[in-house]
């Protein structure tokens, strides 16, 4: 069985939510961050960047939401969360999952450094605005990528699709405007979907 560490309203919904997608058997083991259990033993023994999500398959243990989802998705290919492998699709698929990474979430993650997760002496309030002008920017480029497509890679819903998706609501919860009616359409669609919902309740639960 696949074990799963997370923490509510963090990077470990996107884990979640593709272990709800491919129908996996799995156990979800919540790491309470704002306990500080991230950075004590036994969790810090598994990931020592002490983050989540961390994924345990066997005596194999994986860190980082999109390379979880990309696995979660190579290992129970009938899911379709991943295109096939060297393909034009399946590199397509890599560069959203890493305009998330690199670009996408990073204001994001400002704002919630220089608001709450550092600590207070380290953090400047006045980085904020240019925060949020940088996810418009990032914004738009999602916008333009996504177009009139359903899906990032077309008509077909993939883990990429998670992880967008996942940063949008965040974006939202920031309160930092989408910007674009086609990103708000796609935001709700995709949240919407049954996996996403489970994935919720087995975080909150």
């Amino acid at each position: 069985m696949l074990t799963i560490f997370g923490c509510p309203n963090t990077r470990s919904a996107r884990a979640v939510w593709a272990l709800e997608e491919a129908g996996a058997d799995y156990e979800y083991i919540k790491v309470d961050l704002l306990k500080g259990e991230g950075r004590r033993p036994p969790y810090i023994d598994l990931n020592p960047g002490g983050k989540v999500p961390a994924l345990r398959d066997g005596d194999f243990v994986l860190t980082e939401s999109g390379a979880i989802c990309t696995y979660i998705g190579d290992r129970f290919p009938e899911s379709g969360l991943t295109p096939p492998v060297n393909t034009q699709e399946r590199a397509r698929y890599h560069q959203w999952c890493f305009f998330v990474i690199g670009e996408l979430e990073q204001p994001l993650w400002t704002m919630a450094k220089h608001r709450f997760a550092l600590p207070e002496k380290r953090r400047v309030p006045a980085v904020i605005d240019t925060a949020v002008w940088e996810f418009g920017v990032a914004a738009k480029v999602l916008d333009a990528g996504l177009g009139d497509k359903e899906f990032i890679g077309g008509d077909r819903f993939t883990a990429a699709d998670i992880m967008l998706a996942q940063t949008l609501a965040w974006a939202r919860a920031f309160e930092a405007p989408l910007g674009h009616d086609r990103l708000e359409a796609y935001a709700d669609r995709l949240l919407s979907r049954p996996a996403a919902a489970r994935a919720r309740a087995r975080e909150q639960a």
